[in-house]
Order: structure tokens, then C-alpha cells, then sequence
């Protein structure tokens, strides 16, 4: 029988998470409820703080809420929510707006003489200037302003180096009615033991799951832990065949994850080969502003046609002045390696970016378990279809911030909260000593998917992937259970169950599109249908 003790925290709404998802949901509701954020690393860290680009929303007077609808869903490449993506963009101005109101600074128009306009730049697959931005720091200044506002508000508390471990659910404890979550265990890094967390409602704003791939964008902490505790907690996950892999992700050994924003195309860069000359307009008229799946596989195809290890991104083209004015952190991160954005031909190749599909959430970030939300990257909303569409990702994070918070301000009052949680049990454990067999899985993992699961594919690929991530699985639950838990352990555990769901949702869809090429179906099929996944047990621990 399992036993109950009082909790180790309690609080109204835990987040898990803290991004502009997961902060921006805080804020709203530390109004009314007392909130736990948990974050794995400092405050700050995470992809928020990583955006360069900007955020997508309609401020300019020759642009429309519909224009942004219909260039989402070409992105898309026909597999958009349109009810989601007509939602999102209706809600962007106010949300951008709240962000504005709490002190986001975006960049001003220089031009505008005695008017309070946005400098508006464009990216890949907009037709229209629309993205608000600062610099090319945008998700620093959004990430810092929340952070100071949260370490600030009395009703906010903030764990840091603190993973969510699994869900806690109703029916494992023997309540009774609805099965709906009550809380979560979580691992204290500084104490390197499990404590529980009682709340009545909890938020996934655990960012995506990149750090699958060998080669990515994003910081390590984007291991996909969300998706994969909803899936053991019973919830459905869709579209996680569409990894999003930015195109132009600088090329050098000492990079490891340092992207060059889109908006440098924005602004006019070019994409060439080693010889200078462009190439994009061979694939598509829309030549660099053409909508990312279709220039990662450009760059993907001409690396491996010419047998070289890159290719290059050039502003030379534009005045030095304007280019240092754009991208100053670019300009400045890329004189440590010895470039000048203002001269230099860049070096770039793809790299994993993002996570298009997620845990399945209707218009209010509500999962299928009753008080669980998932709001951010972790999520499927519907929005991003078969390709994420530039500087949509921060904007969807604001949007469902504010809906889920609408949603939790209601429905909270009619929740109790649970005095008593069961403790973890390590009595059967032992502390580790075979750290090499973690790193081995970690390294062996990563690379199967960058080489079997990547930008291009084909079903005996997927099939190899499939059968060598079970075995990997088998090994980690075996170790999960045995011994004593760690980030490392605790994430790899994370990354191995998401990678399992990629590679099945990618084998399910027989066509290529978007974000998802193989080619022994290189062709659409007839009608766009999401892939769903629907968990059989749950397992839950």
C-alpha cells in the first residue's frame, strides 16, 4: 500500500518551466494564486532567452490579421489547425501588447519621425514586415524583463536547478473520481533528493526536445521532459515527425549551437556556395525568404552534391553601418571566431531547432488529464502544421500564457488541493557507478538520429532507428530503476521516450511534406491529417 505524507511544497498552480510560456502564465496568475516555477538550470536558461528573431504579430497599417493567417498556413504546408492559427493571430497584439506593457523594449522605427512605431522586419515565408524585434536579442530582453518581474512578485516562488521527475495522478493514490493530476515529484539538484509537490493545477512549459539530435540549435536543457511525462501520465502526442532544423547554424568547432537569425535573410542576406554563388532560386522563387524546410533541404542537397562540409550566408552586400545597427550580437559573437558579418562569407549548416508537434492541447493549453496543461513547444496546438513559420514559436508562447491562464482563473475555485502525496521510494536503489554507461546511451542516441531521423529519410532508415531506441530503453529503464537518480539519467530517460514517439509518428506518415521528407513517399497525399498517438497503458510510476 502506498504511503502518504504531507508534501515537501504546496502551491496552487506548479509550471514547470520558465520561458515566456511558463513566466508569462506566472505573472497572470500570481495575481490570484500562489505559483511554483521549476527550472532546471538558472532562471533564464532556456531557448526563450536563445531567440534572436523576434515575435510575429500584425502592428503595421498595410498588413492584415488574415495575411498572417493565410502565410502560417502555406508554411504549413497544408497541415495547420486553421481554428488554431486564426486564434493565435487574432490574440497576438494584445499579448505582444502585455509583453510591451511590462516593459519589453522592441525597437523603434527611425524613420517614423514623432511616431511611437515598430521597426518591423520580415522573415522566411511572411509577406509582410511583421516581427516585432529587439536587436537581434529579442528572447534575452523578453526573458529578462519576465525573470525580474517574477523574482519580484510575492506570490512567485522560484526553484531553480529543479527537474519535474513524473506526474503525480489521482488514481494512483486512490482518490476518487475524474482522474486528474495533483501534483509532481521533483529532484532537487542541491539536495540530490525527490521531493513532492502538491498543486491544483499544473503547467508543462518544458520547451522542446532538439537536444535529441547530435547537432541543434538549442541549450541542453531541451530534452523533451514535458512531452514525454504527459505521455507516461496518458496524454495523446501529435506532429512529432516535424523537427524543424534552422537552416543557417554557423559552422565551426567551437560553435556548438549558434545560430544566425533569419532575419539576416530578412534584411537581404544571401545563401551561396563555396564558389560565391547563390543557389536558393534554384529551388524556389522565394529564393532565401522561402519558408524553412525548403532551405534547410537546399543547403542539405548542396553540401552533399558538392561533397563539402557548408555552406555560406553574406550580408557583405549591405552598408557596414546597417548591418552592425541589425545584428549586433551577431556581429560581436562572430569576431570571437575570427568572422566580420560586414565582410565575411559565414560558414552554416542546418542544425535541429525546433519541435512542430507536442502534446495534443485544445485552445486553453488543456491536455487530456483533467488540471494538466501544456503550453509552449512542448505543445500541439495545431499552429505550426508541417513546418514552423519564423518568430511564430515566442508568439504562440504568449498567446496560450494568457488563454490557459483565463482557463486556470476559472476553473481553479472548483479544485482542492491534496494535503497528502506519497514520497519516492529509493529504498531498493544503489548510487550509480557506471556513469560511462549513461554517456555512452546519451552519444549513441543523438547520433542515431541525427544519421537515421534527419532532414532526409526512408523507411529502412526509421526502422533501424525504432529498433535500436528500443533497445536503448530496455537498458534505461533498466538502469532507471536501479539506481539513484541524476539530470543526466533523469533527461536521457526524457530524450529516449520522445525519440521513440518521433520515429513512430514519422513511420505512420507515408508522404513527404513539410519538415517531413523520406524519400520512399516523396510525394503529398490527398488529403493533410495530423499523426496522433494515443498512449495504451499509462506508465505513470
Amino acid at each position: 500500500m502506498t504511503t502518504l505524507s504531507r508534501p515537501d511544497y504546496q502551491c496552487d498552480v506548479l509550471i514547470i518551466g520558465s520561458g515566456a510560456a511558463g513566466l508569462s502564465l506566472a505573472l497572470r496568475l500570481a495575481q490570484h494564486y500562489n505559483v511554483t516555477v521549476l527550472s532546471k538550470a538558472q532562471i533564464n536558461e532556456g531557448s526563450t532567452l536563445y531567440a534572436q528573431g523576434g515575435i510575429a504579430a500584425v502592428f503595421d497599417e498595410t498588413d492584415s490579421i488574415d495575411s498572417h493567417i493565410e502565410d502560417t498556413l502555406i508554411a504549413g504546408a497544408g497541415l495547420c489547425d486553421r481554428d488554431a492559427v486564426s486564434f493565435i493571430a487574432s490574440n497576438a497584439r494584445h499579448c505582444v501588447q502585455w509583453l510591451i506593457d511590462h516593459g519589453v523594449a522592441f525597437d523603434r522605427d527611425p524613420q517614423a519621425a514623432g511616431e511611437m512605431r515598430y521597426h518591423l522586419t520580415r522573415e522566411g515565408g511572411h509577406s509582410h514586415r511583421r516581427i516585432l524585434h529587439s536587436a537581434d536579442a529579442t528572447g534575452r530582453e523578453v526573458e529578462t524583463t519576465l525573470v525580474s518581474q517574477a523574482l519580484n512578485h510575492p506570490n512567485i516562488r522560484i526553484l531553480e536547478r529543479t527537474n519535474a521527475v513524473d506526474l503525480i495522478l489521482s488514481d494512483k493514490i486512490g482518490l476518487s473520481g475524474p482522474r486528474r493530476v495533483v501534483g509532481a515529484w521533483i529532484w532537487n539538484r542541491h539536495r540530490e533528493r525527490v521531493e513532492t509537490c502538491s498543486a491544483r493545477a499544473v503547467v508543462l512549459a518544458t520547451g522542446g526536445a532538439a537536444k535529441v539530435y547530435q547537432y541543434t540549435t538549442n541549450p541542453d536543457i531541451a530534452s523533451g521532459d514535458g512531452i514525454a511525462m504527459a505521455w507516461r501520465a496518458g496524454c495523446r502526442v501529435a506532429n512529432l515527425e516535424f523537427n524543424q532544423f534552422h537552416p543557417t547554424c554557423l559552422f565551426h568547432p567551437q560553435a556548438q549551437n549558434f545560430l544566425l537569425t533569419e532575419a539576416l535573410r530578412g534584411e537581404g542576406a544571401r545563401l551561396v556556395r563555396p564558389d560565391g554563388t547563390r543557389f536558393m532560386p534554384d529551388f524556389d522563387e522565394r529564393g532565401e525568404l522561402a519558408p524553412r524546410d525548403i532551405v534547410a533541404r537546399a543547403i542539405d542537397h548542396e553540401m552533399k552534391r558538392l561533397g563539402v562540409d557548408c555552406m555560406y550566408l553574406t550580408i557583405s552586400h549591405q552598408p557596414e553601418a546597417f548591418v552592425r545597427a541589425h545584428f549586433p550580437m551577431i556581429y560581436e559573437k562572430l569576431l570571437t571566431f575570427g568572422f566580420d558579418l560586414t565582410q565575411d562569407a559565414i560558414p552554416i549548416v542546418p542544425a535541429a531547432h525546433y519541435t512542430c508537434g507536442g502534446v495534443m492541447v485544445n485552445q486553453q493549453g488543456r491536455t487530456d488529464v483533467q488540471g494538466l496543461y501544456a503550453i509552449g513547444e512542448v505543445s500541439y496546438t495545431g499552429l505550426h502544421g508541417a513546418n514552423r513559420m519564423a518568430s511564430n514559436s515566442l508568439l504562440e508562447c504568449l498567446v496560450y500564457g494568457w488563454s490557459a491562464a483565463e482557463d486556470v482563473l476559472h476553473t481553479l475555485p472548483e479544485v482542492d488541493a491534496v494535503s497528502e502525496l506519497p514520497a519516492w521510494d529509493e529504498s531498493r536503489v544503489d548510487d550509480a557507478d557506471e556513469h560511462v554507461v549513461i554517456q555512452h546511451n546519451w552519444h549513441e542516441l543523438r547520433l542515431l538520429m541525427w544519421d537515421y531521423v534527419g532532414i532526409v529519410r526512408t523507411t529502412k532508415r526509421l526502422e533501424r532507428a525504432l529498433r535500436r531506441i528500443n533497445l536503448l530503453q530496455q537498458e534505461i529503464d533498466e538502469y532507471y530503476a536501479n539506481f539513484r537518480l541524476s539530470n543526466n539519467l533523469l533527461e536521457l530517460r526524457n530524450l529516449v521516450q520522445v525519440a521513440e514517439l518521433m520515429v513512430r509518428c514519422a513511420l505512420e506518415r507515408k508522404e513527404s511534406r513539410g519538415l517531413h521528407y523520406t524519400r520512399d513517399y516523396p510525394n503529398l497525399l490527398p488529403e493533410a491529417l495530423p499523426t496522433v498517438l494515443v498512449p495504451q497503458r499509462h506508465i505513470n510510476r
